[in-house]
């Protein structure tokens, strides 16, 4: 399978270099007392963390975060702009991979393409379409998931404030808090599915071939499934929510997110003291059907 090459044990091995990233960036503005969250920490983050797992270059990073948001921004609307740069962006990461492929094939090393070159589904390696599609997803799914996860969980603490200082008190509550994040504003507000056969949910009937669209967002603040759904509870428990899908849909690179995340929030709780402000300042949200996030997030704290 092909999660023999992203396990949590691969994930456990990169905790030193993700403090060692987070610690790097935070170190450019602890002094300055104020940050773009999304641009100082969130988004270089997790791009140079799948980046380096995926051996791009540094050179390159920037194309490829710009693939990211190609992929991403694309489903809003028909229009020819967005299907344009999503094709685009096909086209050179096809280009970029193709030729990666190539090399590791020639010369395999200790990375996670060469891991994924001999990952097996059913007994038989993956065709290049596969393992660039699966590229695509550890590139979208592993960059920009993890960002708006960041993101909407300082957004959350700026709502309610008294959690930060529960969460300077008790690290051990930095967990639970973000998987109520993850609930309370779910980076992925719907995913797409569709039918093979005739099925029926609740009282409504769905014909065999028919696509569905899953809000994540709507499901994960139902009163059924979440008491006080509307309620930002950094303790809640048990917390069922979708936020990295279910079953055999759970997202891969869930560990990754998770560790990233983690790891974020415990250093600026460590390292920008007294009481987080975010900007007054109308927030710009982005242009997705799918994702859920800031485009920037400005935050002071007390030097």
């Amino acid at each position: 399978m092909t999660g023999q090459a992203f396990t949590p044990r691969m994930v456990a091995h990169m905790e030193s270099r993700i403090k060692e990233i987070t610690n790097g960036l935070l170190d450019q503005v602890q002094a300055v007392g104020e940050m773009d969250v999304i641009r100082n920490l969130a988004y270089p983050l997790p791009v140079t963390v799948i980046a380096e797992l995926l051996e791009v270059p540094a050179e390159r990073r920037e194309e490829f975060k710009q693939w990211s948001d190609a992929f991403v921004s694309g489903d809003e609307e028909a229009t020819e702009e967005p299907r344009q740069a999503v094709m685009q962006a096909t086209d050179s990461m096809s280009a970029y991979f193709t030729q990666i492929f190539e090399e590791r094939r020639a010369h395999p090393q200790n990375d996670l393409v060469s891991a994924l070159l001999l990952a097996e589904v059913d007994g038989e390696r993956l065709s290049n379409e596969e393992l660039l599609g699966f590229c695509v997803l550890l590139l979208v799914a592993g960059n920009e998931t993890t960002t708006n996860l960041i993101g909407n969980a300082i957004l959350c603490l700026d709502e309610h404030p008294e959690a930060v200082e529960r969460l300077r008190a008790n690290r051990d509550l930095v967990p639970s808090a973000l998987e109520e994040a993850l609930r309370y504003y779910s980076p992925l507000k719907l995913t797409i599915r569709g039918t093979t056969t005739e099925t029926t949910i609740g009282d409504q009937r769905i014909e065999a071939g028919k696509l569905l669209f899953a809000w994540i967002a709507s499901a994960n603040r139902d009163e059924a499934q979440f008491p006080n759904a509307n309620q930002f509870m950094i303790e809640r428990e048990p917390n069922r929510h979708l936020g990295f899908g279910r079953g055999i849909h759970f997202c891969l690179g869930a560990p990754l997110a998770r560790l990233e995340a983690k790891i974020a929030l415990s250093a600026m709780l460590d390292r920008l003291p007294g009481s987080w402000h975010v900007s007054d300042a109308p927030l710009s949200l982005i242009s997705s059907m799918s994702v859920l996030g800031v485009k920037t997030l400005p935050l002071t704290w007390e030097k």
